[in-house]
């Protein structure tokens, strides 16, 4: 993988990486801010900013104006929100590149935000909570990440409470908007089939006359710091059904922490696919779930490694205690050569199918970019991965699994009560 960094005079930072194997471009910019830089009477707004910049411009007045011209040629376009990011992307024909950099600039830097869009879209977002709320797969994240990050801004819902929502100002809307959307908070990313002299042109023209009037006290966060805690915690939300989700972790490591190498892989060996040990053992052998998985998610100060599983309400005690049995064998029994061996395999080769095309090029840059301002290409990655060992695998399980550092979160059961876990 190829790739050049250089800033427009706004100082706008730029990252291309030129494909040769696709027809397509995508340009990604990414923006550090999402629910981490707001306060309470405010959360929400960064995901309200993202619908909003969908709604209309000077020089394309509704939304129809903006979309059609991409559906016109077939693109994909899209946008999203997190905790410490927002972006939005645009993967188009490689000879309309000029098209998607003109809307893509358009909406970010001339969008209008009309008062009559803003109290329409209202209901959208509204309407969106629900559906996350009312979904018990989609919503278990959330609430384990609230229980997790408990006093944090963390543990803080993207998308905002409904009553904020309702009622949340044009003007705070707009200043928030003008707070963080300048030039110097911004990070283009395009990857795909171009020439590179006449796109670095085209990126002037559209990004670079923009003024930057960004202020680096604009974009601080609190910095995340955990409440002291002496035993597990437990989250519930009731919910009719037959099945329970659950979801149970543990606070891991910053983006950027070299162990982050070796708990990656730690995360295949438990759970990272259909023979990691808790699939054989939760699902396989005792018929506890469908599904079950590990993950690992990263921030800039702090990460989490979940494990995720839909199981019947009579079985939850059993199937987290079943967990926990996995996670004290891999702290004490050495994982085996093979194993290993076998997760690193899997890490690349799912590494190798994802890197396949323009977006996810754009996407490993950009997130790299705005997160440490180096970035590490898909085979120095690889290298990493290689050189970690069996004894790394043990040390991380022994550092993160402690059962006093664990949080508990559950969807459809009227109460939780986990004291006599093994």
């Amino acid at each position: 993988m190829q790739y050049k960094k250089f800033k427009l005079k706004n100082k706008l930072q730029v990252i291309t990486s030129p494909l040769k194997e696709t027809q397509a471009v995508t340009i990604l910019i990414l923006i550090p801010v999402g629910s981490r830089y707001e306060s309470k009477k405010i959360n929400g707004i960064s995901h309200f900013i993202e619908h909003l910049l969908f709604k209309g411009t000077k020089k394309r007045p509704s939304t129809l104006d903006l979309v059609k011209e991409l559906d016109q040629v077939g693109a994909v376009f899209n946008a999203f929100t997190g905790k410490e990011y927002t972006g939005y992307y645009i993967k188009i024909d490689a000879k309309k590149v000029e098209l998607g950099l003109d809307l893509l600039s358009d909406m970010l830097f001339n969008s209008k935000f009309e008062q009559e869009e803003i109290d329409r879209e209202r209901g959208v977002i509204i309407e969106e909570i629900k559906m996350y709320e009312e979904n018990p797969l989609m919503h278990i994240e959330d609430l384990f990440e609230e229980t997790l990050f408990s006093g944090s801004k963390l543990g803080w819902n993207i998308a905002g409470p409904k009553d904020v929502i309702k009622n949340v100002t044009r003007n705070q809307i707009v200043n928030f908007y003008k707070k963080h959307y300048q030039p110097e908070n911004m990070i283009l990313t395009l990857a795909g089939k171009f020439e590179s002299t006449k796109v670095r042109k085209l990126i002037n023209n559209y990004f670079g006359k923009q003024v930057s009037e960004f202020n680096k006290k604009n974009s601080k966060f609190e910095k995340y710091k955990p409440k002291t805690q002496k035993k597990f915690r437990v989250n519930f939300k009731k919910q009719v059904g037959e099945q329970v989700q659950l979801a149970l972790g543990f606070p891991a490591y910053k983006y950027g922490d070299p162990r982050n190498f070796a708990i990656s892989l730690l995360s295949v060996v438990l759970g990272g696919n259909m023979s990691s040990r808790l699939f054989i053992n939760i699902r396989e052998r005792n018929g506890l779930a469908y599904s079950i998985r590990s993950e690992v998610d990263t921030h800039r100060d702090i990460g989490s490694f979940q494990i995720r599983a839909g199981v019947a309400k009579q079985n939850v005690k059993k199937a987290i205690n079943l967990i926990l049995e996995e996670l004290e064998k891999i702290k004490t029994e050495k994982v085996e050569i093979s194993e290993l061996q076998k997760a690193k395999d899997y890490i690349r080769g799912k590494m190798i199918l994802s890197l396949e095309d323009s977006e996810s090029i754009a996407s490993w840059c950009g997130n790299q970019e705005m997160y440490s301002g180096k970035i590490m290409t898909p085979d120095e990655k690889l290298k990493k991965i290689d050189k970690v060992t069996i004894e790394d695998i043990r040390k991380v399980a022994r550092d993160i699994f402690k059962t006093s550092k664990m949080s508990v979160a559950t969807i459809g059961l009227k109460k939780v009560s986990l004291e006599n876990l093994k």
